[in-house]
Formats: structure tokens, C-alpha cells, sequence
């Protein structure tokens, strides 16, 4: 299983405080945004992992991480997202890494509280496919929301519904079979030119291939405004200073 942590883009939503540095490198609480996903996917026991960087400040990531021995990993792997393309083609310049195997997709602005490696098991289980995960919110507008049918299956998934069909939005954290770089080949680009993440989820739905797990504890998508990164702060360090 290997492990994708896409952490490209500029981070306009950030400025300006990301006008001198990516924004998966701005401090959350005692640890750079970064450091949470990493953290994750090497609890749930993924340690081959490639971290997709971009923008002006890309040598920064190789200068703060170095091969990952922080996090008791013995090599990082690095690739280089030039353009402003969107998550699945952020993705798709993971191919020759993923060579075949299951991956594990992080958005590098997501820090979840609880561990996703149940999650993990039970996509490594799976006969190919992909794997969401999800978790109720207050406000789900902001995000890609999803439909259920009668029997509590994913029927559709909504991209920033004006009227939600549920609560419960998709985290940013994806699980797919090596099969998903052809649907991303075949993707269009959306109205915003960029190839769309949710589309590919919806590609693997249209062939009864996607399953979901439910996210426990909170979770926190510190780059989608200065409040929602304020919020982030504030929640991790609430998080940590209860366990000490």
C-alpha cells in the first residue's frame, strides 16, 4: 500500500500568509500542517510514501522533511505538481510511484483526530475499487456531500450542495485501486480548468465499486479559509494539551 500526501497550490485562501511559504508548511499548533498526515498514514502502517509539493517554496519540503526520519520512515519520495491542476492531477503524477499497488491519498491541509488505519484494513480487503471516508458536519455546503439510498448506500455525491441531502461530507482522504490513473486520464477539466477529485469517486459509484468509512472524532480542513485555519489551531491544540 502506498502513500500519497498531495500538498501543491499556492494557498490563496491563506494570504497572506502563504505569500512566503506553502501553506502544508505553516505551523498547527506545535507541528508544521504537514507533519498530521504524515503522521497518520505511517500509524495506519503505510510507509512507502510520496509527498506531491509545487509552487514557489516546493525546496522547502525536502529542507523541513528530509527522508522522513522523524517519523521512523527510511526514504520520502518527492514529485513536483507545475501547474494549478486540481487534486487528480496532482494525483495522476503519482503513477510510476504507486506501480500497481492500492494507494492511500492525503490532502495535506486535513488533520484528523482519530486513526484511519481500521479504514486501511478494510479497503486492503477490498477486490479493487475505491474507498472514501466520511463524516458528519453542521454545515456541509462547503464540501462534497453525500447522497444515501433506502438501504444506506452512497447514491450520489454532490459538490458544494445549496441543499445538502445529508450532513455528511467526504474527508480528504481517498483510497483507490491502481486503476484510478485511467480514470484520470479520461477526466475533463471542470469550469474551474482544474480535473476534479470528486469526479473520479463518482466514476468508481457509477461502477458499484465505492465504499465509505465513517471518520470518528473531529476533523479539520485548515486550508479552506484563515477561520477555518484559526479554528484548526485552535482545535488541535485543545487536542494535545488534553492528552498530556
Amino acid at each position: 500500500m502506498k502513500g500519497l500526501v498531495l500538498a501543491g497550490g499556492l494557498g490563496t485562501r491563506l494570504r497572506p500568509l502563504t505569500s512566503i511559504t506553502n501553506k502544508h508548511l505553516l505551523p498547527v499548533y506545535d507541528a508544521p500542517m504537514i507533519y498530521y498526515p504524515l503522521r497518520s498514514l505511517v500509524e495506519a502502517g503505510i510507509e512507502d510514501i510520496m509527498i506531491v509539493c509545487g509552487g514557489n517554496h516546493a525546496g522547502e519540503f525536502l529542507r523541513l522533511l528530509g527522508n522522513g526520519a522523524e517519523f521512523g520512515l527510511k526514504h520520502l519520495n518527492y514529485t513536483y505538481q507545475q501547474d494549478e491542476g486540481g487534486i487528480a492531477e496532482a494525483l495522476g503524477l503519482c503513477e510510476h510511484f504507486v506501480d500497481g499497488e492500492k494507494a492511500v491519498v492525503f490532502l495535506g491541509d486535513n488533520i484528523v483526530e482519530s486513526s484511519i488505519a481500521e479504514a486501511v484494513r478494510d479497503f486492503e480487503k477490498q477486490d479493487g475499487g475505491a474507498r472514501i471516508l466520511l463524516k458528519e458536519v453542521e454545515d456541509p455546503r462547503d464540501y462534497g456531500v453525500v447522497k444515501f439510498d433506502d438501504e444506506g448506500n452512497i447514491a450520489k455525491i454532490i459538490e458544494k450542495p445549496v441543499d445538502p441531502p445529508s450532513n455528511f461530507a467526504v474527508v480528504g482522504i481517498y483510497m483507490y485501486s491502481p486503476d484510478v490513473f485511467d480514470i484520470v486520464k479520461r477526466l475533463e477539466p471542470s469550469q474551474r480548468g482544474e480535473l476534479e477529485i470528486t469526479d473520479v469517486n463518482n466514476a468508481y459509484l457509477e461502477r458499484g465499486e465505492l465504499r465509505f468509512s465513517k471518520l470518528d472524532g473531529w476533523w479539520a480542513d485548515a486550508g479552506a479559509s484563515i477561520d477555518a485555519y484559526y479554528e484548526t489551531v485552535k482545535v488541535v491544540g485543545e487536542s494535545i494539551r488534553r492528552r498530556k
